[in-house]
């Protein structure tokens, strides 16, 4: 009997054992979401994508960053406003992601050009770490279309050189 029971308890033991190997392995973090997270910083994504971002200096809490501002831009294709890219990308795969950043054109100040120059393996480390931060905040004001003005606070651009 003593014999049986060992081997219960050895059993139990290596079970248990494998499973907080296994908790461990799965809590490893990502490369990819360090890279993503990099990416935002270099990016300039957090400069209007996080409200306060680049007046404090970059002193801005992760957990608050890319939930969009109320900021607007406003020139002569109207008034924009940075999106909420925890919410956008919440509502796309992985793979909807690369190819929306591969092709997408924006109004300014948006640099999307520089989107289609990223590789595709940045566009997905970005896409992991907004996903890793969670879909909170709330959408940005609607565009608004020149002419109009816009309610909440804005940066004016100059006219575009003709």
């Amino acid at each position: 009997m003593s014999f049986l029971r060992n081997l219960a308890a050895a059993g139990l033991f290596a079970a248990t054992a494998f499973g907080l190997a296994q908790a461990a392995h799965s809590a490893t973090p990502d490369p990819s979401i360090a890279r993503g997270r990099y990416i935002a910083q270099i990016g300039g994504c957090n400069d209007c994508h996080t409200a306060g971002y680049a007046p404090s200096g970059g002193k801005v809490r992760e957990k608050d960053w890319l939930m969009g501002d109320a900021l607007g831009w406003r020139g002569d294709w109207g008034t924009t406003y940075p999106s909420n890219l925890r919410i956008t990308l919440s509502k796309l795969t992985e793979d909807q992601w690369v190819k929306t950043a591969k092709t997408m054109q924006a109004r300014p100040p948006m640099p999307w050009f520089a989107l289609h120059d990223m590789t595709d393996q940045d566009l997905r480390a970005f896409y992991r770490f907004v996903r890793q931060l969670g879909p909170v905040g709330n959408a940005a004001p609607a565009y608004v279309p020149p002419g109009a003005t816009p309610q909440g606070p804005y940066v004016q651009f100059p006219a575009a050189p003709k």
